[in-house]
């Protein structure tokens, strides 16, 4: 990054325009560009993540242009056109850190976490080996090294057991994830979600409570919102069960006690912090009978939709949709002159 960013010399910075956010901004002259779209499997997602937020910065007042991008050639023309990337590309190229990556190049501020985070927390891999080396709690697991079936079906059976969730590297939206129930059932799981998705591993399931815990910069720093209690309608929290309404109820706070809703919250934004996420993230998470705390995954770009669970948490704080999405986008802003102050 160049000692002075291009929006510094241009007096971007101005007055607050959320009460209470210290490094608050004045965007309303400048082109915030919706991208969304994209070619991963969320690509429906997205769009309907996009349309939300758009909405959201005309209501409030913003130059906002919407753009779809089904295409890779359609991606520098757009930048072209905008001074502010407000990013709802879901999965893929728009959430492991390569978008994040161009837009620092091309010196174009974007909402939300780093390159580094992105990257980290779209693997669910390298995530899980950040959370054990600081010592939080995640969910067992083994990577599949490409060993032959049954030498792999008798590692699972004996290193983690059944029932147990078989899952892709790096997909979101539970996406090609399988909850295996029997030692049959393994192999053809596997390699289901390997055709289809390259690298996988398998993790042990975690009976208990489905959680999901928003993280929001508010006055200055980032915190943990009201926690989410899933309780889906399906076998587990699929991509039908997060984005059809009516196939998850919602329990808005979770039905857990003080002490451990205040544990999950710091475990939560511990995670948040360990991949060096920036500004919102959405920690999942599972918690035993015994109310004990296992990180599953953060995700760096949550949905925005109708269903989608950081609107939700944040409506549980008071906070209203077309909010939420400016304290996104004030988080473009703010990310420099943390990293970088002047």
């Amino acid at each position: 990054m160049p000692a002075v960013l291009p929006w510094r010399e241009t007096g971007l910075l101005a007055t607050p325009t959320i009460k209470g956010y210290s490094h608050s901004v004045d965007l309303k002259h400048k082109r915030i560009g919706v991208l969304m779209g994209g070619l991963s499997p969320e690509r429906e997602v997205s769009l309907r993540s996009g349309r939300n937020v758009y909405e959201a910065l005309v209501r409030l007042g913003y130059r906002a242009q919407s753009f779809v991008l089904d295409h890779p050639d359609q991606i520098i023309p757009a930048l072209s056109q905008i001074d502010i990337a407000f990013l709802c590309l879901h999965g893929g190229i728009g959430e492991d850190g390569t978008l994040q990556a161009l837009l620092e190049i091309l010196e174009i501020p974007y909402i939300g976490s780093g390159v580094l985070a992105c990257a980290l927390a779209m693997n669910k891999l390298y995530a899980k080996r950040i959370f054990l080396s600081q010592q939080l709690p995640t969910a067992p697991w083994v990577e599949y090294a490409g060993e032959p079936w049954p030498d792999w079906q008798e590692r699972i059976t004996e290193s983690l057991g059944f029932p147990c969730v078989v899952k892709p590297v790096r997909e979101g939206s539970s996406i090609g994830v399988h909850i295996v129930h029997t030692a049959e059932e393994l192999i053809p799981a596997c390699q289901a979600t390997q055709s289809n998705f390259g690298e996988f591993f398998v993790e042990r399931f975690i009976p208990g409570k489905e959680i999901t815990a928003g993280i929001l910069r508010i006055d200055g720093e980032d915190r943990a919102l009201p926690l989410i209690e899933l309780r889906p309608r399906r076998e587990f929290y699929d991509y039908i069960a997060k984005y059809t309404p009516g196939e998850c109820e919602f329990i808005i706070p979770a039905e857990l006690d003080a002490e451990t809703t205040a544990r999950v919250q710091q475990l939560a934004l511990q995670a948040h912090k360990a991949l060096e996420c920036f500004g919102f993230s959405r920690v999942d998470l599972r918690v035993t009978p015994q109310n004990e705390p296992y990180l599953l995954e953060v995700n760096t770009l949550p949905g925005m939709t109708n269903t989608s669970d950081l609107p939700k948490a944040a409506a549980a704080m008071g906070i209203s949709f077309d909010e939420l999405v400016e304290r996104m986008l004030l988080t473009a802003i703010e990310k420099q002159s943390v990293i970088s102050p002047s």
